[in-house]
């Protein structure tokens, strides 16, 4: 039997899923990919995802939170919604939230400001987090020392061995997307996924973005989506050594727990 794999962050509220959403759910069922995690990104897109999970209960959740991109739009009552939503059964997670000084679409003190907000939130529900970090690993790990995360996983990691063992040490949970799946960035994440305990390993497509590079054939428009978890698990197995049943089994136990489902 083909053991089920939960996607822990699809982005399934995006424009390119609007034409064929339920079909994408299909084929992620038909593909052993059993149930997804919508990643909320700001209010608006955590309100689609909590509504459009909640008509699938057990099959998709959701998390509820704002990326560091949309920080500057965030106020008290941005807080206050996403507690609202936060008590819904299908919402399992606070997040995306973070730092993202690649792009600084937001400024920085206000995305620290929010990110701080979003795990004082998530502490005082007992919730998860659904972290994000980009070229702000210090500021990062700093103000997640600072509150004592301790529950939380770090969404599509693709640092350095450092920055790796650094969560690690903190205690936190780590997201592997197909970025390990690219030949050209992702290689130094194919020595880094073996110092990762199975029971902090978690797999994501973090669709319709990072495609897999080495599926063939290639996806039409290349759009990423759910059904291409096992590419990935396959890929992870082989790095670290071990059959990719067991590492679906043991990434599939360790998400389930850690959200709650």
């Amino acid at each position: 039997m083909t053991h089920p794999i939960i996607d822990i962050g699809v982005n399934l509220m995006h424009r390119s899923f609007h034409k064929d959403r339920e079909q994408v759910v299909k084929r992620a069922v038909a593909n052993h990919v059993t149930p997804l995690i919508i990643t909320g990104t700001n209010l608006r897109d955590s309100k689609e995802a909590a509504r459009y999970a909640g008509r699938y209960p057990g099959k998709l959740y959701s998390t509820a939170g704002v990326h560091p991109h949309d920080a500057k739009s965030c106020n008290e009552d941005t807080i206050k919604e996403l507690e609202a939503l936060a008590a819904l059964p299908q919402v399992a997670a606070i997040g995306e939230c973070g730092l993202d000084y690649n792009r600084d679409f937001s400024p920085r003190d206000v995305q620290r400001k929010w990110f701080a907000e979003q795990i004082r939130l998530a502490t005082r529900l007992d919730m998860p987090l659904f972290l994000h970090e980009r070229d702000a690993f210090a500021d990062f790990a700093s103000i997640l020392k600072e509150h004592e995360v301790k529950q939380a996983v770090v969404h599509c990691f693709t640092g350095t061995y450092a920055e790796l063992k650094t969560y690690l040490e903190m205690g936190l949970h780590i997201g592997i997307t197909g970025w390990i799946c690219d030949e050209r960035r992702g290689r130094h994440l194919r020595d880094l996924v073996r110092i990762i305990p199975l029971d902090r390993l978690m797999l994501e497509t973090d669709a319709p973005f990072l495609t897999p590079r080495d599926m063939k054939p290639k996806p039409a428009e290349g759009r990423n989506e759910p059904a291409f978890l096992p590419h990935i698990l396959q890929t992870v197995a082989s790095c670290i050594g071990i059959p990719a049943q067991e590492v679906a089994k043991a990434t599939t136990e360790t998400a389930a727990k850690f959200f709650n489902l």
